[in-house]
């Protein structure tokens, strides 16, 4: 019996230009109405989910940051963070520097986003952005560390990373540049899910997940159930138990109307 929706967003639950469809609002209520649980799990930071809570409901719980972050919607609130030790953070940042010279550094904290001036950013940056140097804008508040470089492949420039820096933090990516997304030892999208599925009492073969980057292959091979989206990075289609229709075809919702009959 499933008891636990765990979906990714971008490329997974929402269309390619960031929206949510009437089905999917409809489906995802039905869903919940029968008592199951839905829970966001997605790399975007808290500050790039505000404008989604109206669209995908106001309440229940996400996970964010890959897994650095648990936030409670209703009340607007971080219920669990995850920090990355900032001994670590700078020991990192040092590995990746000398061992792949040009990488740049930005951090997401539980108050929002900070980054070197040489960081190069895609999208408008926050009005209260804070910019200095890397030794100053890492501390105890931040979830997730991202490495980019602007002239390395971005599947190099990925293994070449976890290569110098696995053995101290965990890394991923769902970029298709050159973004190294760093957490913690040991927390990943998987590891935060699995923690949260435990105080509310649900098994992993009580849950189904959905997924198309390599952030989300963790969560997917804990969950008793998992989806690859049809225009998923290959190892993600490799991985999944069942590969469910593109995104842009309400793939997530096309799924749950059959698994829940709704």
């Amino acid at each position: 019996m499933l008891r636990l929706v765990a979906t990714d967003l971008d490329g997974t639950l929402l269309h390619s230009d960031g929206s949510v469809t009437d089905r999917t609002r409809t489906v995802l209520s039905a869903v919940e109405a029968q008592g199951v649980a839905i829970v966001f799990v997605t790399g975007r930071p808290v500050r790039w989910m505000h404008e989604l809570w109206e669209h995908v409901g106001d309440h229940g719980l996400a996970v964010c940051s890959n897994g650095g972050i648990v936030y409670d919607v209703a009340t607007h609130a971080i219920r669990t963070a995850r920090p990355i030790p900032p001994a670590t953070g700078l020991q990192v940042a040092e590995l990746l520097r000398e061992g792949i010279p040009g990488t740049t550094f930005a951090v997401e904290r539980t108050d929002g986003f900070a980054k070197e001036p040489e960081f190069a950013t895609r999208h408008d940056p926050p009005p209260d952005l804070e910019v200095g140097p890397l030794t100053s804008i890492l501390d105890d508040r931040t979830v997730k560390l991202l490495a980019r470089h602007e002239q390395r492949d971005p599947e190099e420039f990925w293994k070449a990373g976890d290569a110098l820096v696995g053995h101290l933090v965990a890394t991923t990516w769902s970029s298709t540049g050159a973004l190294l997304e760093i957490s913690a030892a040991g927390v990943t999208k998987a590891s935060t899910l699995a923690l949260l599925c435990e105080e509310l009492g649900v098994a992993p073969e009580e849950v189904v997940a959905f997924g198309d980057m390599p952030n989300d292959l963790a969560m997917l091979e804990w969950a008793g159930t998992s989806y690859a989206m049809a225009g998923a990075h290959p190892s993600v289609l490799e991985l999944a138990d069942r590969t469910a229709p593109d995104n842009d075809e309400d793939g997530v919702a096309a799924v749950l109307e059959e698994l829940f009959g709704v």
